[in-house]
């Protein structure tokens, strides 16, 4: 029968799933809410892919192994991530001081009473922390589990029913003649606390047993329903628990209650129901036990015994003796000694407080086979009476055959036929010895292993004596009980996972040590360093290898004075070479990582050096130092003085000097002379510049040459008297006239004194003015100028009353042509040509009027002359021309 904690997975000696099958699940045996059925892949699925694809997948899934064993190799976790844990732990921390700070914020609050539950609390919500002891397997949130109401053990719901049903099996089978009729307890894994069957765990419910199958909420906290507990508290004291469904104990009562001190003599005060005893620290001043002393403790509920020494007399009264006050009555070892009632005899009872009895002899007494009674004084002796005694003897089948004596009886001699224990055999011998007969029993004992072997056995065989000895889940200990049947109990040991240092320690049940993770350590790893360096980084206990030492090389460097500035590589784990694969069935091996020291790299520390000329100095690595060229010119003065060498920048030593001077003359030339020195370049002044300037005149019409020696030597006014070309300037002044100056520079003078001609409105009158003078100056017409323009007027009514008389007419014969055409359809046609014709030699025969004005001037007088001429127009008449 397997053990109920044994797991019933694919282990070694079971049987393996055979390929493509579906693994199902037992009724009343799944993992509950969120559990589904485990489906292994089909062969057909497993090998559909071809060949390159899966050796694809294969090689990826390497390089993910490859990394994760690297990420192994090189250390710990960084003290980012362990601060970001560690404020977790802390957040954590508050929540549970925030949940129970309800519970020991007043006054008198006790918190060590919710320790234990806080406890169970932390667990729940720490991964891996609960553990089912049953199959020695994590209890996940999802998994159906029972709450033990003894010790608060969470176990999975189906090995708890598995373990329930194995327990009263065995209990059944060793100790009912009626094989199953009569219902056995079953206890607990851990606190051995005894079940009825009707408690056997059916349904998966939450801790207060109000919900069952309780959803998973990640808002809540798991396998609970959410509620508030509403359990009864112990010890009772008629209120529930406040705490929303928790796992473990439930809290001291929170209620406040009015109480008065443990004496009775202060005034009630508000207290906290669990913590409601107080003292008012006022003397007791009760009366003691002893009834000679009061009690002079502080307030409290019941007086301690009496602690002092007091003179106590015995029971019997004879004897004094310094004794504690609490002690019991004492008892002196004198004999009583007093004379009993009938006078002869005394008391033989030691210090007694009663009175003594009646003398035993006294009563009425026999002989003693007990047949004959007498009424005799207490001085005489009963006689005997001389028949057989016929007393049960010690067989309790035979009586004593000997005359009526004194004393005991003596052994039943009588041969009878005895039946040895085991039923077997029968032999005659006497009635008081025992027969056991030397066969050996062969039936097993109750451990169903070890046979009993145990001489003439009745068939009652003892107990399995012998240790157990099984392995246990844990598989680190063996079962120290006596050999049993059925599963053992979990193994009852704890063991202590610690730290790299053992500072910090996390209690698990044993068998979980090796999966379970070392608890985070908040002090200073301490381990040695594998480096030169004198110590390690200050970094936090962890698990596994110090991470690889981070600090400066510092050690000195080879040709230089310099330390090493990088990260110690005294100890670096390199990947060693991996062997090429032959094809996609060879699987990849795990990398090998060597550990090497590595020497220290060229120095690079940055040294200011000068290039060969000396123009920049700048950083070179240690490691390369020396003099360079700056590709830049040379910039050295060379022979002639004037000039730099042009070369990149270069070593001057003998055999590579600067070149020789093949420019031509730099020097600066004189203020306003264009020109260069046609020399090549030399020492000493450039000589005069002899070329000529062409340059324009100031009126810009003439083109004139001047030597350049003259032109940059001269004064201001002489430079001027050059730019001039002796001709009259061309310019116009603003008022239309040419300037009248010889060609100079800037603008022409404002004033001009040309003569010019000023006309009245009518343009009769004329005067001369000069032409600065002109612009001020304004004619007016006098009375003749009047008169001209009068006489002008009339004349132009004249003209336009002649034009309306011919237009007049001209519309009266429009209108007698129109009549005209109004004849028959051939006249019609006939009328409109000749109504042309007569149109337009209307229009060309028709009298004109030509207004000619003549003016003829008479003694200063304009005469105006008006003549109508009238002109008939023919078709051969030519134009009138009048002037």
């Amino acid at each position: 029968m397997e053990p109920a904690w044994r797991p019933q997975g694919r282990g070694r000696g079971r049987k393996q799933d055979a390929p493509g099958e579906r693994v199902r699940e037992r009724p009343g045996s799944g993992a509950g809410r969120g559990a589904s059925a485990k489906t292994t892949v089909p062969p057909e699925a497993r090998h559909g892919a071809s060949g390159p694809a899966r050796f694809e997948e294969i090689r990826k899934s390497n390089q993910v192994a490859v990394e994760r064993l690297m990420e192994r190799h090189t250390g710990c976790s960084s003290e980012d991530d362990d601060d970001e844990d560690d404020d977790e732990e802390h957040k954590d921390a508050r929540v549970l001081e925030s949940t129970f700070t309800a519970y020991a914020s007043h006054t008198g609050g006790d918190v060590t009473g919710l320790q234990r539950t806080g406890q169970y609390v932390s667990e729940l919500f720490t991964s891996g922390a609960l553990t089912c002891l049953i199959c020695i397997a994590s209890v996940k949130r999802t998994q159906p589990v029972w709450s033990c109401s003894g010790c608060f053990s969470l176990f999975h719901l189906p090995c708890i029913q598995k373990w329930a049903r194995d327990s009263v099996f065995l209990l059944c089978s060793a100790t009912d003649e009626d094989f199953g009729r009569k219902q056995h307890p079953w206890p607990c894994p851990k606190c051995r606390a005894e079940y009825s069957h009707a408690d056997t765990p059916a349904r998966y419910m939450c801790y207060c047993g109000k919900l069952q199958d309780p959803p998973a909420d990640p808002w809540l906290a798991p396998h609970s329903c959410g509620g508030v507990c509403h359990k009864e508290l112990k010890p009772s004291c008629g209120h529930a628990c406040l705490l929303l469904c928790h796992p473990g104990p439930c809290p001291p009562c929170p209620k406040m209650v009015s109480v008065s001190c443990l004496c009775g003599k202060a005034k009630p005060l508000p207290r906290r129901c669990s913590n409601k005893a107080w003292s008012c620290q006022q003397p007791c001043r009760k009366l003691l036990p002893c009834q000679q002393h009061k009690c002079s403790q502080p307030c409290h509920s019941e007086c301690s015994p009496c602690p002092r020494v007091s003179i106590q007399k015995c029971v019997c009264g004879r004897q004094k003796s310094e004794r504690p006050c609490d002690g019991p009555k004492w008892k002196c070892e004198g004999v009583c000694g007093a004379i009993l009632s009938c006078g002869n005899h005394t008391c033989e009872r030691v210090c007694h407080d009663a009175l003594c009895p009646p003398c035993p002899r006294s009563l009425s007494r026999s002989c003693p086979c007990g047949r004959n009674k007498s009424n005799l004084p207490c001085t005489e002796e009963v006689p005997l009476c001389g028949d057989t005694c016929e007393r049960p003897l010690s067989c309790g089948k035979h009586t004593c055959s000997m005359r009526c004596h004194r004393g005991n009886c003596d052994t039943c001699r009588q041969e009878v036929e005895k039946e040895c224990r085991c039923g077997k055999y029968r032999k005659l011998m006497a009635c008081h010895k025992d027969y056991l007969c030397e066969s050996k029993c062969s039936k097993s004992r109750s451990c169903q292993k070890h046979p009993c072997r145990r001489k003439c056995c009745p068939g009652n065989c003892p107990q399995c004596d012998q240790i157990c000895a099984r392995t246990l889940g844990c598989r680190n200990h063996k079962c120290p009980s006596v050999c049993h049947q059925g599963s053992c109990y979990p193994c009852p040991q704890t063991v202590d996972v610690k730290c790299a240092c053992g500072a910090a320690s996390l209690t698990v049940p044993c068998g979980r040590e090796r999966s379970t993770k070392p608890p985070r350590c908040k002090e200073i790893c301490k381990s040695p360093p594998s480096c030169h360096h004198a110590a390690r980084e200050r970094h936090r206990c962890h698990p596994g290898p110090c991470p690889p030492c981070s600090q400066p090389c510092l050690l000195p460097l080879v040709g230089c004075a310099h330390t090493c500035p990088r990260p110690c590589h005294d100890r670096v784990l390199l990947k060693s070479q991996q062997v090429q694969l032959s094809g996609p069935w060879e699987q990849r091996s795990e990398p090998a990582f060597v550990t090497k020291a590595l020497p220290c790299p060229p120095c690079q520390v940055p040294l200011p050096v000068s290039c060969f000329g000396e123009h920049k100095v700048s950083a070179v690595p240690c490691c390369r130092r020396g003099r360079f060229s700056c590709k830049g010119p040379c910039g050295r003065p060379l022979s002639c003085g004037n000039h730099a060498c042009g070369r990149e920048c270069h070593l001057l030593d003998d055999g590579n000097k600067c070149d020789d001077c093949e420019e031509g003359c730099s020097k600066p030339r004189p203020s306003l002379c264009p020109h260069t020195c046609p020399l090549p370049c030399h020492v000493g002044d450039c000589p005069p510049c002899r070329q000529m300037i062409r340059q324009r005149c100031h009126c810009k019409m003439s083109t004139l040459y001047v030597e350049c020696t003259k032109m940059t030597t001269a004064d201001e006014g002489t430079r001027m008297a050059f730019g001039s070309c002796s001709n009259q300037c061309p310019k116009e002044l603003s008022c239309g006239h040419r300037c009248k100056q010889v060609c100079h520079p800037g603008a022409c003078g404002a004033e001009c004194h040309q003569k010019v001609k000023l006309r009245c409105p009518c343009r009769r009158i004329k005067k001369e003015l000069a032409c600065a003078m002109a612009s001020g100056c304004v004619v007016e017409c006098d009375d003749n100028c009047v008169e001209q323009q009068r006489k002008v007027s009339q004349l132009k009514e004249a003209e336009q009353k002649a034009a309306e008389e011919d237009e007049q007419r001209r519309r009266q014969e429009e209108l007698e042509a129109f009549t005209k055409r109004r004849g028959g359809r051939r006249a019609k046609k006939r009328g409109r040509r000749d109504g042309e014709d007569e149109e337009d030699g209307g229009r060309t025969g028709r009298w004109r009027r030509c207004a000619v004005f003549v003016l003829v001037p008479l003694g200063g007088a304009v005469l105006s002359l008006a003549a109508y001429l009238l002109l008939s127009s023919a078709e051969d008449a030519g134009g009138v021309t009048v002037s």
